[in-house]
């Protein structure tokens, strides 16, 4: 047999069905990442909803999502947690501020698929229309809130705060809650509502401001 004939060579020939075994191979490998089939064992799901049971304020919540939903999104649309508040979207207000395993985290960059198996605690869990938490009873009294859409997820940063620092200083307070926002500025009320929950005195808005 010629090395040509009729236009089609050995090497030719033998490529083509190098690089058909590739695409069926690169296929198969695809079908089985999508069904959670992958030799790897990571178990990948999707494109498709998926059961998905959460622990949520001690409560075991069965829901049914896209893999691709975030926890923000799953716990206000699918288990009517309404507490966290989507305002930026991206890990930076501070507005969807949640527990996960005691860890303050950003719920709209976390994914409710990843969240399986914690500890979820939102602003809802923290305490009852008849017994509030501490630092909630505090953010009343000191009136810190103004149009109140940034109030719950500071008030979970609190929590998270005084859990970890039980009496915080000004300036622990003040990194501590770095990461929410305040746009109608009662900053001075916020940092007064936490001292009062950590059994300590108020400031003014001068020492807030010194340093």
């Amino acid at each position: 047999m010629s090395e040509r004939n009729e236009g089609i060579s050995r090497r030719s020939f033998v490529q083509t069905l190098g690089m058909g075994a590739a695409a069926g191979a690169l296929q198969g490998h695809a079908e089985a990442r999508l069904t959670g089939q992958d030799e790897g064992g990571t178990g990948i799901v999707g494109p498709g909803p998926r059961p998905i049971t959460l622990r949520i304020n001690g409560n075991d919540v069965r829901l049914t999502i896209e893999p691709a939903t975030t926890l923000l999104d799953t716990l206000r649309v699918h288990a009517g947690m309404t507490g966290s508040k989507e305002i930026c979207d991206r890990g930076s207000c501070g507005g969807c501020s949640v527990l996960v395993n005691g860890a303050l985290t950003a719920s709209c960059m976390m994914l409710a698929c990843d969240a399986e198996g914690a500890e979820i605690t939102t602003v809802e869990g923290l305490g009852t229309e008849e017994a509030l938490d501490p630092v909630q009873e505090a953010f009343i009294r000191h009136d810190a809130l103004q149009c109140g859409y940034c109030t719950p997820g500071l008030v979970v940063a609190a929590r998270a705060l005084l859990d970890a620092t039980p009496r915080p200083s000004l300036d622990e307070i003040k990194q501590g809650l770095s990461g929410n926002i305040c746009r109608c500025g009662t900053y001075t009320n916020i940092f007064n509502a936490v001292l009062e929950a950590s059994g300590q005195a108020p400031v003014t808005d001068a020492e807030v401001n010194r340093g």
